[in-house]
């Protein structure tokens, strides 16, 4: 899992890297991203990130981070792109989108398993529960410091990525790079409760939601909300807020699929997959448009709600459905 020796030269020597990642950036993306910035060698790092268009939850963390966010001047004078925890060019989070960076010298970082490898020099560990797991690793193989700030992030990332150190990817490597960041001066007090234990009242309006429209199909197999525009304007919320409230119908006992649908700006259907009991989800993701990982997924599809989600239901229920490859 070491980085590309080659990787670490072009970083430390890049004189105006710019650091982007994916569009409604989670913990991991945001961890990832000011942590690279901050270790960097050059003082001119910047990242593609505001605050504003940031869950509520998680604006801490840019506001721990301190790194400057990049204008389109300084977008289009850098000499280095690093592309952290994004999955395909489709999702990169910039101004101008890829197309802005595309001609530039792209660095990419990732652990997602459909990544197609875009840039000029790609680190993709599938493996990895995190890219904030592989920031760490490049911190610490590069030699760059690494003080209680940027291990706080690199801890939230981790521990948002594997559902407080409860899913399948929390590996011994995960956990070994989590005790490492605690060492580091990691706040898992403030950690924990900004991430499990500050709910403004928004967001708690917003889970009262998803409660009130879960439904089941396929015998209970499945387990699906749904969250409309006007729900989500009502309650006081934006679509950068929707994020893992799809844990909701994933809760209940004997769920193979979980799914939470919902429409960040009219017309367009975010769909979250999530697989429990050995189910991967990713191949539903994949026919649907989407991608991500084998047990944690998702696609978006411009129709009405209703119609994306009878589509849907009928794909995972075909995909239950289906026999097990021998």
């Amino acid at each position: 899992m070491a980085p590309p020796s080659e990787l670490i030269e072009v970083l430390s020597n890049a004189k105006r890297p710019l650091v982007v990642g994916h569009v409604t950036p989670d913990a991991d993306a945001i961890a990832s991203m000011l942590s690279l910035a901050r270790v960097l060698p050059s003082q001119a790092a910047r990242v593609a990130l505001e605050r504003g268009k940031v869950a509520q939850k998680l604006r801490f963390m840019v506001e721990m981070g301190q790194v400057p966010s990049a204008d389109a001047a300084e977008i289009a004078d850098a000499d280095l792109v690093a592309v952290v925890d994004t999955a395909g060019t489709n999702r990169v989070n910039v101004e101008g989108k890829w197309e802005a960076i595309a001609g530039k010298f792209v660095v990419n970082i990732d652990h997602h398993i459909t990544n197609p490898d875009f840039g000029r020099i790609n680190w993709v560990v599938d493996s990895a529960s995190s890219t904030s797991e592989l920031i760490y690793r490049l911190i610490t193989t590069a030699g760059w410091p690494l003080d209680a700030t940027t291990a706080s992030l690199l801890y939230a990332g981790i521990h948002s990525d594997t559902g407080g150190f409860s899913l399948p990817n929390t590996t011994a490597d995960a956990l070994e790079v989590a005790a490492a960041l605690v060492r580091g001066g990691a706040d898992i007090d403030m950690l924990g409760a900004r991430l499990c234990r500050s709910q403004r009242r928004s967001e708690f309006d917003l889970i009262r939601v998803v409660y009130h429209n879960t439904r089941l199909a396929a015998d209970g197999q499945i387990a699906y909300s749904t969250l409309s525009h006007q729900e989500i304007v009502s309650s006081g919320c934006t679509a950068e807020d929707i994020d893992d409230q799809v844990s909701i119908p994933r809760s209940l006992s004997g769920v193979r699929i979980a799914m939470l649908f919902s429409e960040g700006e009219p017309g367009v259907i975010r769909i979250n997959f999530r697989g429990e009991n050995g189910t991967p989800v990713l191949p539903l993701a994949q026919k649907l448009g989407g991608g991500g990982h084998t047990f944690s997924a998702g696609a978006r599809i411009r129709d009405a709600m209703e119609r994306v989600v009878e589509r849907v239901l009928g794909e995972a229920t075909s995909l239950l459905q289906a026999p097990s490859p021998e």
